[in-house]
């Protein structure tokens, strides 16, 4: 059974999960159309080949060929229009990065496989499969509450039932007995009468004060039960949310959350008219001291109020704004590019359904009384409204999406943008959404936020950008400080710590480790990594340790190098990474010669890996490392391939591969052999025409390392390194063809 299938058959609170990873950038019908053979891609390699990726890419537009031809012999008029319009689309936005649709598309699979990992341990947890499993009590208590304001309001409606009842059998006795009046009756029956009429009106006068008691208690409970939902269950899902939206984990579906305020909603409506029952039998009957007029007034503001409340609390933005070509970098956005967010009412009426009409705006609440110095303006563009509907959405819920709006910065004729104390990527904006809810004698403002987005003018800016991103939703939970940046606190190292991890964890499937977190905590701290406090500029602006770029920078640029060339080795936990060079010796000088490890360059801007090894010297260990590879060198050989082949010119320039063991005690062919560009084997036999008869020997590029006559102890052994000569890595010469045939010593 493939993935897709398995996906189709989860409850609706995961399915919305599966929802929320598909848009505009890859929809989700061409999932659909393509499934087997989506899934039998090696999309992970494609993300950081370009070759690969380029061929997946015209395979695919090949495989919506084929499909387009197979609903043209069977006349489907729609889906031939949806292959089309998707293939041009993914023409236009990956012609020129088939990379960009790879590293997309193994996100999509990457996160369809953690959804189902949580829905099979959220079943295993509710049928006590999972020893000790937490099963969410809170929630079940909840259930009970919404469920106790639904029975509550049934039970009033049969009560005003027996009241109506009631009230119209008193009416007709009382006429009955006036019309008697005039008849010539026994005095007795005269008073029998009037004493039952008189226990009637007693019964009529208990039951409407037992109906409006109810109805108080009603109210009290829908109260409670209300501020539970809006402010603790709403408020946690939001800040869940901006936890998801910094690589945390995904947050929770809304699934939950609109059934009890769908609930809620449907027994105010119901309370509502219940009230307007009551004031119609007051009007065909009333008296001194009826508590119905006494209480009806107060009762239907209050019942109001509380529908008014959780309407304008249910009107959210589902998925924040995002570019379909970062979607792991919402809340950026770049100027000229579309991006997406989505809309929705948590309170799922029928009759709204096609009846709210959204309005986008863009800085609404930004004027120049509370904005800053050279704060930009931007023109939205794109359809600004939009009505909302269920027929959009699987799960039938109200929601409304934009897909087509851009930014275009207002330009003013001779004077700078941004001149203010905020750099570009510290000035926050926002993007408002109004509507309005109309019905017979009630209205509705109804507005929600997005939370802040950083607007960028070059994709160089992004990373700075994504900082600031990091910065506000790991900090604070306010969605409109827009002026956050002009004072930004501190951020604790255990809270930092964790959002450094999630930045691995939702582009890899490894996050960061405790050793891994106290370097980098040392690298920002120093010594102490306790939990620290850590300022902005130490975080983002400030050069560290005497280099020429920041701390993030330098984070930036190890994900991007994991991500195009990396990501496979990282994933299999073959990179220790962020280890100091104190840590690295004292891991290594007790292993076996030709034990070595990998990790992260401290040096490089954009990224760079390199390893080091041990090796033995009169029985003391001797450490030599190799200058780090960048994206330039991995470009061309993939890191594999290097650790394999790499070769040391020492004795008598005699080439030998030094590296044997990847710490602790792995095989070197066992951990990376599977990633080798060819599988290891014996030399084929010399062809004297080359492969093939193209005439040319076989060659391929290796890294070699020279290292200098004064480092040699003898034509054996290599001379220690000093700790103060650690730092002086052994360059790399550079990357030489290496034959089948060799017939000369190597010269380099």
């Amino acid at each position: 059974m493939s993935q897709w299938t398995d996906l189709q058959q989860l409850d609706s609170k995961f399915l919305e999960q599966v929802h929320q990873l598909y848009d505009d950038s890859f929809p989700m019908e061409i999932r659909q159309y393509l499934a087997p053979w989506l899934e039998k891609q090696d999309w992970e390699f494609a993300a950081i080949d370009v070759s690969f990726a380029t061929v997946c890419f015209h395979e695919l537009l090949s495989q919506l060929d084929e499909h387009y031809s197979r609903f043209s012999l069977q006349n489907n008029f729609l889906l031939q229009h949806n292959i089309r319009k998707s293939k041009r689309n993914l023409q236009d936005n990956f012609q020129e990065d088939p990379i960009q649709m790879s590293m997309i598309i193994s996100h999509c699979l990457n996160e369809e496989r953690k959804i189902l990992a949580a829905a099979q341990l959220f079943e295993q947890a509710h049928t006590g499969n999972i020893p000790n499993a937490i099963v969410p009590g809170k929630h079940k208590e909840i259930d009970l509450k919404v469920k106790n304001v639904k029975e509550r309001v049934m039970d009033i409606e049969q009560e005003i039932k027996v009241l109506e009842d009631l009230q119209d059998e008193y009416d007709f006795k009382c006429k009955t007995l006036n019309n008697r009046e005039h008849e010539h009756a026994a005095p007795n029956d005269h008073k029998q009468e009037k004493m039952l009429i008189q226990k009637m009106y007693l019964m009529l006068d208990q039951k409407r004060k037992e109906v409006v008691n109810k109805i108080i208690d009603l109210l009290n409970v829908t109260e409670l039960t209300q501020n539970v939902l809006l402010n603790e269950e709403l408020v946690e899902w939001k800040q869940r949310q901006q936890s998801a939206c910094i690589g945390g984990p995904p947050n929770a579906c809304l699934d939950q959350l609109q059934n009890w305020f769908t609930t809620i909603a449907e027994s105010l409506q119901q309370a509502r008219q219940q009230l307007k029952k009551l004031e119609e039998l007051e009007q065909k009957y009333t008296y001194e001291l009826d508590p119905i007029p006494k209480n009806k007034d107060i009762l239907q503001d209050r019942t109001l109020n509380l529908f008014k409340k959780l309407i304008q609390c249910s009107f959210v933005v589902e998925r924040q704004p995002c570019m379909p070509t970062h979607p792991q970098r919402p809340l950026v956005l770049k100027t000229g590019v579309q991006f997406t967010v989505k809309l929705r009412l948590l309170v799922r009426l029928q009759e709204l359904n096609y009846n709210l009409k959204v309005k986008v705006l863009f800085d609404k609440d930004v004027n120049e009384k509370n904005t800053v110095k050279g704060f930009r303006k931007f023109n939205i563009l794109g359809t600004h409204t939009k009505v909302m509907n269920m027929e959009e959405s699987t799960n039938g819920s109200l929601a409304a999406e934009f897909r087509h709006l851009q930014l275009k910065e207002q330009k003013n004729a001779g004077t700078r943008t941004n001149e203010g104390p905020l750099i570009v990527t510290e000035e926050l904006h926002s993007l408002s959404f109004e509507t309005q809810l109309c019905q017979p004698g009630l209205v509705i403002d109804l507005e929600t936020t997005s939370l802040p987005v950083v607007v960028i003018s070059n994709v160089s800016q992004l990373p700075s950008g994504w900082a600031s991103i990091l910065w506000y939703n790991m900090l604070t939970t306010e969605p409109k400080n827009l002026s956050f940046f002009l004072n930004p606190p501190c951020a604790k190292w255990s809270q930092l710590s964790e959002v450094l991890s999630w930045q691995f964890s939702s582009v890899t499937k490894r996050g960061l480790n405790l050793e891994q977190l106290n370097m980098l905590g040392e690298k920002l701290l120093g010594s102490s990594t306790s939990d620290g406090l850590i300022p902005w500029s130490r975080f983002c602006k400030e050069n560290i340790n005497d280099k020429n770029f920041s701390f993030w920078l330098w984070i930036e640029g190890i994900l991007e190098l994991i991500k195009k060339h990396l990501i496979c080795l990282w994933n299999d936990g073959c990179i220790m990474g962020f280890i100091s060079k104190e840590q690295e010796r004292a891991l290594l000088k007790d292993q076996q010669p030709g034990t070595f490890l990998l990790r992260f360059s401290e040096s490089s801007r954009d990224g760079a890996i390199t390893f080091t090894w041990v090796e033995r010297s009169q029985n003391e260990p001797v450490f030599h490392a190799v200058e780090p590879y960048t994206k330039k060198e991995l470009s061309a050989v993939t890191f594999p391939d290097i650790i394999r082949n790499y070769k040391v010119m020492a004795a008598e320039n005699i080439p030998e591969n030094p590296l044997k063991f990847l710490y602790p005690n792995i095989d070197k062919d066992h951990a990376f052999g599977k990633y080798y560009s060819r599988p290891k084997e014996a030399p084929e036999p010399m062809e004297v025409d080359g492969p093939k008869g193209t005439g040319y020997i076989k060659t391929e590029l290796i890294s070699v390392s020279e290292v200098h006559p004064s480092r040699l102890q003898s034509t054996d052994n290599l001379l220690p390194m000093s700790p103060e000569e650690f730092d002086e890595v052994s360059r790399i010469v550079g990357h030489v063809e290496l034959s089948n045939v060799m017939s000369q010593p190597y010269n380099i």
